[in-house]
This record gives structure tokens, sequence and C-alpha cells, in this order.
């Protein structure tokens, strides 16, 4: 609460976002909570470009964003709120300021075997896959090579093909 509390004194506006509250401006994210079992995550989606002076922010998918930042507290006692406060201000005038890690939209889309042999087997599902925009293809692509496990990948897979099917991407019913 103590967190939740801070954030709703600022200019952010909150909503719902992924099961979680999250802070936007101008319909911007700038932060968002997550609780786990270990620890509360306060997520600045954009804290790669705050300064973190105190070298509290961690990335915490490493690999996966370059933008995204946590900055993590296992207990109520280690929230100092003015420094919190601080890190949310820098944040919101970033986002005022339309300050972006912009995504690496050259990164080539490397296409995992299954799907390339889901391809061979269905010259339709092919085509399908084409009509895509890149960012959608990479998404279908990067979701299946995650996967570590074999049947995983395949799991994945036969989830994916009736959306290619349909024209409907991965990540779409979280668009608006």
């Amino acid at each position: 609460m103590i967190l939740r509390d801070l954030l709703n004194n600022t200019e952010l506006v909150e909503t719902i976002k992924w099961g979680a509250p999250a802070y936007t401006i101008n319909g911007k994210n700038v932060v968002g909570l997550g609780s786990f079992k270990s620890y509360t995550g306060l997520w600045f989606f954009q804290g790669a470009l705050l300064k973190d002076r105190k070298n509290v922010l961690v990335s915490a998918t490493d690999g996966q964003t370059r933008a995204l930042r946590q900055w993590r507290f296992q207990s109520a006692e280690e929230i100092d709120p003015d420094l919190v406060l601080k890190y949310v201000q820098e944040a919101i005038e970033n986002q005022k300021q339309n300050k972006a890690v912009k995504a690496d939209r050259d990164k080539p889309i490397v296409i995992p075997d299954e799907l390339n042999q889901a391809f061979r087997d269905n010259p339709n599902l092919k085509a399908s896959f084409q009509a895509f925009t890149r960012g959608k293809k990479r998404e279908f692509a990067d979701y299946i090579s995650e996967a570590k496990q074999e049947k995983t990948r395949q799991a994945r897979l036969q989830k994916i093909i009736p959306l290619i099917q349909q024209n409907i991407g991965l990540n779409d019913k979280y668009r608006k």
C-alpha cells in the first residue's frame, strides 16, 4: 500500500494492466507494481533512461527488453518514500519529453525450425504468415524459439497456427 499511495499522490493515472496496477501519463505507461513471493517490484517502463544514482534498479528481464527496469523491495522498511518519488518524478518528466528507448527494429527475424517445417507442410500457412507486419512475425517466431523444451515448442506451434490462419497476431488481445 505504501508504494500505491505514493504513486496515487502524483499526477499519474492508475489503471490495471496485466492484472496489476499500472500508472500512466497521457496514456503512456510510466510505472507498474507487481507483487511476488519474495518481493514487491516497482517497474519503470523506460527505466533504462533513469539516472539511478543509488543503483537500485535491475533489468528484470535480461535480454528481453532494453528499457524496462525494476526496483525490488523485500520489506516495507526498505521503501524510502522521498527517493522513490525522485525516481518516479524523473520517469514522469522523461515521459512528458517523449524520451524512450527505441526498439531495435532491424534485428533479423529468426524463424525456428518447427515453424519452417509447418510452412513446408502447409504453404497457405506461410502465405498467411507473410501478410503479418515484421513485428508480429517476430512475436510468433520468438514465442516458439524462447521455449526450452521441444514439447513446449510444439505446443506453442499448435497454439499459433490457428492464429496465423485467422490473421490474428499473438498479442493482439492486449492491444487497443
